[in-house]
């Protein structure tokens, strides 16, 4: 069974930076796609930024230029370095990911989300 842990959230001040991590853990399996979401209290849950494989990526309008996904895939971990961090980036981040399990197919795969507060 393939499992997606997220880390690296926190508290931090605004114009601060982050870096989350999105592990995928398991057997026989291959990452793709990968996308954070972020979750702000009393919204939808939106794309922030998404990788294809081997890596094209693309941003949410408000995160470009401050906000960097990377993957590497001998780890099966994909980052989101979130820098120039503002209040309006706060909620509740998570990595979803389609991944192609040997003799299964492709999924359809959600962490549990990390907290981030960005605030003075």
């Amino acid at each position: 069974q393939v499992q997606l842990v997220e880390s690296g959230g926190g508290l931090v001040q605004p114009g601060g930076s982050l870096r989350l991590s999105c592990t995928a853990s398991g057997s026989d399996f291959v990452v793709n796609t990968v996308g954070w979401y972020r979750q702000a209290p009393g919204n939808q849950r939106e794309l922030v930024a998404i990788i294809t494989r081997p890596g094209p990526a693309d941003y949410a309008d408000d995160v470009k230029g401050r906000f960097a996904i990377s993957r590497d895939d001998a780890k099966n971990t994909v980052y989101l370095q979130m820098n120039s961090l503002k209040p309006e980036d706060t909620g509740v981040y998570y990595c979803n990911a389609d991944i192609q399990v040997t003799g299964r197919g492709v999924s359809d795969y959600w962490g549990q989300g990390t907290q981030v507060t960005v605030s003075s």
